[in-house]
């Protein structure tokens, strides 16, 4: 592949600047997320009071997430990964700020933060994408083995995760969620301007130049590529479906659940962050000693111990606690649970599915996780105004403890600890495929109770 212009892009084997900046830029966006996974719910609670209309808030930043990821996988290859991430922060950056502006000057009505909402749920996933499906190009560069980059990659999501919930908190209870929108629009800005600098001259990350063009055929013919593999593989499909159910479930605790019982039994918007923070700094910890000791043990048996630690709790002490300490504690342990949930997965992904597939691939996963996502906050916010908050909890929490028993109870899990070699850092062999495709990333990774954003799973 060659760069635009046909020169060959000059970026020296072993460096680890274009690394630095993907895991820089996806710290500061992912900071941004933060603050509006907390700024937006209380903006829609203090605007409208009502637990129901932020549940359809969530419902319109969910469901275009879904919708970009089902269709865009061979789009990201073709624009280019450099020019979708930063076009997709330059977007959601500008429909971020929009919204407090129009508060201000009093215009703002319930189906323009709707709609807001919406563009950057459409927008946002596919700078993502486009970012994640870099790093096994980006480690090969840097000499780093996968595993321990994956593991990085996911403690610089987390700790970005802990920074921005406790800003947030801060910013909410002491100069309004408005206020919070408008630092999320710049750090979307910020990662845009990192991107534009730091992966000039990558070459996997310019346009791919060199396959064939993309017609409505090759396009249709792309997609079904990537589904057919997802669907032959029972341990693929058994991730995508287990973190479609748990994604859903995760929407209704970051968008609802969680901020209503903050405001209703805790101690509001600071609370919130906090329990967000102790979270995110755990499950930081947690990716950081599975990236130094993780592959000495079974993967499948640390991911169900995780999942079954990082799933239900939080949901049932909620159900039964008014004070921020219990939940405080059981939080943190989920945290650490959850710590490991993604350098498995992630490892698990790019070890089974062939470079040359993918892109599209991650696309198919990624659209099957976030199936349930637009209806986790939609559900949560009714069913809280109908049966009131501690059933909704309880019932939610029960399902989540069904869900996570499924790497325990079904026998096509155990292909997690059957590892597939992938010509990368930590490999062997390169699978090869289709004249003009590259090597890219795939796959759902588990976010837990942060309440990050739907394009990682849970």
């Amino acid at each position: 592949m060659t760069a635009p212009g046909g020169e060959e892009a000059d970026v020296a084997q072993g460096s680890r600047g274009p690394l630095t900046t993907v895991l820089t830029a996806n710290a500061i966006s992912i900071t941004g997320n933060s603050l509006t996974l907390i700024g937006v719910p209380w903006f829609a609670l203090d605007t409208t009071g009502s637990p129901g209309k932020a549940g359809v808030v969530a419902f319109c930043a969910a469901l275009p997430v879904l919708l970009s990821t089902l269709a865009g996988g061979p789009l990201i290859d073709r624009l280019g990964r450099r020019r979708v991430s930063i076009a997709s922060d330059l977007v959601c950056g500008l429909a971020l700020a929009a919204i407090p502006l129009l508060h201000r000057f009093g215009v703002l009505e319930f189906w323009m933060l709707c709609a807001l909402m919406a563009v950057t749920g459409l927008c946002h996933a596919p700078g993502e994408m486009a970012r994640h499906v870099l790093v096994p190009d980006l480690a090969q560069r840097a000499g780093i083995a996968l595993p321990r980059v994956a593991s990085l990659y996911d403690a610089v999501a987390r700790g970005a995760r802990m920074a921005g919930a406790v800003l947030a908190g801060l910013l909410v209870a002491f100069m309004g969620a408005d206020t919070v929108l408008f630092l999320d629009a710049a750090t979307f800005g910020l990662s845009a301007l990192l991107v534009a600098a730091g992966l000039r001259g990558v070459p996997s990350a310019e346009p791919m130049r060199d396959g064939p063009r993309l017609s409505p055929a090759r396009y249709r013919a792309d997609l079904r590529e990537g589904y057919a593999f997802l669907f032959r593989s029972r341990l693929l499909l058994g991730i995508m479906v287990m973190v479609m159910v748990t994604n859903g479930l995760n929407q209704s605790w970051s968008s609802v659940l969680l901020p209503v019982h903050a405001r209703a039994e805790l101690d509001g918007p600071a609370a919130q962050g906090l329990l967000v923070a102790v979270f995110g700094g755990c499950a930081l910890a947690g990716a950081l000693l599975y990236g130094a000791v993780g592959e000495r043990f079974p993967r499948r048996a640390v991911f169900a111990a995780g999942f079954l630690v990082g799933g239900a709790p939080p949901y049932l002490v909620a159900a039964f606690t008014d004070t921020t300490a219990p939940l405080l504690v059981t939080m943190a342990a989920a945290g650490f649970g959850v710590g490991v949930l993604n350098p498995i997965l992630t490892t698990v992904m790019y070890e089974q599915v062939p470079d040359a597939l993918r892109s599209r691939v991650m696309g198919a996963s990624t659209a099957g996780v976030l199936l349930t996502t637009p209806l986790g906050g939609l559900a949560a916010g009714f069913l809280v105004e109908r049966v009131g908050l501690t059933a909704t909890l309880l019932g939610i929490g029960a399902l989540y403890f069904v869900a996570t028993l499924a790497p325990v109870v079904f026998p096509a899990w155990r292909g997690m600890d059957v590892t597939v070699s992938t010509g990368i850092p930590g490999g062997g062999r390169t699978i090869t495929g289709p004249t003009g495709s590259r090597p890219t990333t795939a796959g759902p990774t588990a976010a837990g109770q942060t309440g990050s954003k739907p394009t990682t799973a849970a």
